[in-house]
């Protein structure tokens, strides 16, 4: 009797989470380190940017299988997207500073050395989540 083969796809050694945590981490730690819309830091995120985005339109990685479907629940995601474009947008046409962006907001909180390397580490890892798709 013939059984098909069943295989699964291997990631490669360096696409593995032992590998990339610890890379990731250490770019969030440069890049934390790095004061704002500087030369330097421009440069990492296009950089670390420019390289995600080569992974992923390249075939250097095994893709994993995209839901056929979303369920009608992950609409509501959407809703905060939208909403954080809406007030940015009139913020940004208003050109006031009687209502402040909410990147603006943020800043208080990015200049803290960790919270900086921390959303380093989640824009890493959230674009390498969108690469493997």
């Amino acid at each position: 009797m013939d059984r098909p083969e069943l295989a699964a796809e291997v990631d490669r050694a360096w696409a593995r989470p032992v590998v990339l945590i610890p890379v990731f981490a250490l770019i969030s730690l440069v890049g934390g380190a790095l004061p704002s819309f500087t030369l330097r830091a421009n440069l990492l995120v296009l950089g670390a940017g420019a390289a995600l985005f080569w992974l992923g339109t390249s075939a250097a990685l095994p893709r994993r299988p995209a839901p056929a479907r979303l369920p009608r629940q992950a609409a509501w995601w959407l809703l905060p997207l939208v909403l954080f474009g809406v007030v940015e947008g009139a913020t940004f046409l208003n050109g006031s500073d009687a209502y402040p962006t909410l990147s603006r907001l943020a800043d208080p909180v990015l200049e803290h050395y960790w919270a900086r390397a921390a959303a380093y580490f989640g824009w890493l890892w959230s674009f390498w989540a969108m690469v493997r798709r």
